[in-house]
C-alpha cells in the first residue's frame, strides 16, 4: 500500500519539524510506526511508477507501507538539511541525482551505503555503486538530431559547432552538462570547465537558442526550429514514441552519465525500511518496468529488456565503459561562479 501526503499534510510535516527544533518534541507517530517508511520523491510519473513497480508488487508483500513526501529536489534537500540537527529525521529515503548525493554527503547529512544490506546489489554494474547513493536508473547526455535536417553528429564537437547557428539548441537547466560537454568538445575535461567557455561564446555569437526546460527543447525539435542539441538518450526514446523525428548518437569523447536513485538521510527514522525499499528497487522486475516506461537501462545485469528496446535505450559495453561522470567535487566547489558566468556572460 502506498500513501501520498497532501499539500496540507506536507506543510504540517514541515511545521512539525520546525517545532521539533525549538521544542524538542517527539516525531509524529506515522514516522516511527513499524512497517512504514517515508519516501521523498518529486511526484509525477516517476512517483506513480515507484508505486507500480516497487511498492505494490514487492514492498507491500513484505509488510511495508510507503508514505510519499512530495516536493522538488531543492525542497526535499532543504528539508533534509534543516532536519539534520534532529535525533530523527522526517524521511527514510530520498530520490535524487548523483550530484546531490555528493553535495549532501559533503554536508554530513547522508548515511554511507552499506551494500551488504542490499542482496540485489550483487547484480549491480560496478559503475552504479556510489558511496552515498544507489543508482537505480541512468542515461547519458548525447547528441540528438533530426536526420532529415542535419548530418549525424558523432561527437560533442560535432554538435557544438558554430556552423549550426540558430539551428542548435541548448537547455538552460542543464548548464552543468552543457558546460562539461563544451569543455570536452574543446579538448578539455570535466575537471576544469574553463576550456569550454570560449566555445560557448562562439555558439552564442552564432545564434544558438537557449531553451528554459527539456519540454521547451522538445517543442523546438518538433517544430523544426532547431535541428540538433544535447539531451538525455532516454528522452530521445520518449520523444520518438511521441512522434518527434529525432535520433541520438554516441559522442566519441564519451557520453556524460546522468545517474539517479536513492540516498538515506543520516537520521532516517527507519533505515531497515530504507534498505528494503532500495533493495526492491534493484529487483529485476522493477528495473525492467522502469526501462519499459522511462527508457532508463537497468543498473543490474540480471534484468531482461527486449532486444529492440535495449537497442534504443541502452549502451554497448564499449559505450558503457566510456561513460563519464561529472566532476561532482569541482562543480560543487565552483557552483556559484559557474552559474554566474552562465547567467551573466553566456546568456546575456
Amino acid at each position: 500500500m502506498t500513501t501520498r501526503l497532501s499539500t496540507i499534510s506536507r506543510r504540517r510535516v514541515l511545521q512539525g519539524a520546525a517545532a521539533l527544533s525549538v521544542m524538542s518534541l517527539g516525531m509524529p507517530s506515522w514516522a516511527k510506526s513499524t512497517g512504514r517508511l517515508v519516501v521523498g520523491t518529486s511526484g509525477g510519473d516517476y512517483d506513480r511508477l515507484i508505486g507500480q513497480y516497487i511498492e505494490q508488487p514487492l514492498l507491500s508483500a513484505q509488510g511495508w507501507e510507503a508514505v510519499h513526501d512530495l516536493g522538488t529536489d531543492l525542497e526535499r534537500r532543504a528539508k533534509v538539511m534543516a532536519g539534520a540537527r534532529l535525533p530523527r529525521g522526517v524521511t527514510d529515503v530520498q530520490a535524487l541525482p548523483a550530484l546531490f548525493w555528493y553535495q549532501m554527503s559533503q554536508a554530513g547529512v547522508l548515511s554511507e551505503i552499506d551494500y551488504a544490506k542490499l542482496p540485489n546489489a550483487v547484480n549491480m554494474l560496478p559503475s552504479m555503486r556510489y558511496p552515498f547513493g544507489v543508482a537505480t536508473g541512468f542515461t547519458a547526455a548525447v547528441p540528438l538530431y533530426n536526420p532529415d535536417l542535419v548530418e549525424k553528429p558523432l561527437s560533442y564537437k560535432d554538435v557544438l559547432d558554430p556552423k549550426h547557428g540558430n539551428k542548435l539548441g541548448l537547455i538552460d537547466i542543464q548548464h552543468h552538462y552543457v558546460m562539461s560537454a563544451a569543455s570536452m568538445a574543446a579538448g578539455g575535461t570535466v575537471h576544469d570547465l574553463e576550456p569550454g567557455k570560449a566555445l560557448l561564446m562562439e555558439l552564442r555569437k552564432a545564434g544558438v537558442r537557449i531553451y528554459p526546460t527539456n519540454e521547451a527543447f522538445a517543442q523546438g525539435l518538433k517544430s523544426e526550429e532547431i535541428s540538433l542539441g544535447i539531451m538525455w538518450k532516454s528522452r530521445a526514446v520518449q520523444w520518438q514514441d511521441a512522434g518527434v523525428n529525432v535520433r541520438s548518437s554516441s559522442p566519441s569523447e564519451g557520453a556524460l552519465k546522468f545517474v539517479l536513485g536513492w540516498c538515506i538521510p543520516k537520521n532516517a527514522p527507519n533505515k531497515d525500511g530504507a534498505y528494503t525499499f532500495i533493495n526492491d528497487s534493484l529487483d529485476k522486475s522493477a528495473q525492467q518496468g522502469f526501462a519499459n516506461s522511462l527508457g532508463y537501462p537497468p543498473t543490474v545485469t540480471n534484468a531482461q529488456v527486449p532486444a529492440e528496446l535495449q537497442s534504443r535505450i541502452g549502451f554497448t559495453d564499449e559505450q558503457l565503459n566510456a561513460l563519464v561522470d561529472l566532476d561532482y567535487a569541482y562543480l560543487t566547489k565552483n557552483e556559484f561562479a559557474l552559474r554566474d558566468w552562465w547567467d551573466r556572460v553566456f546568456k546575456a
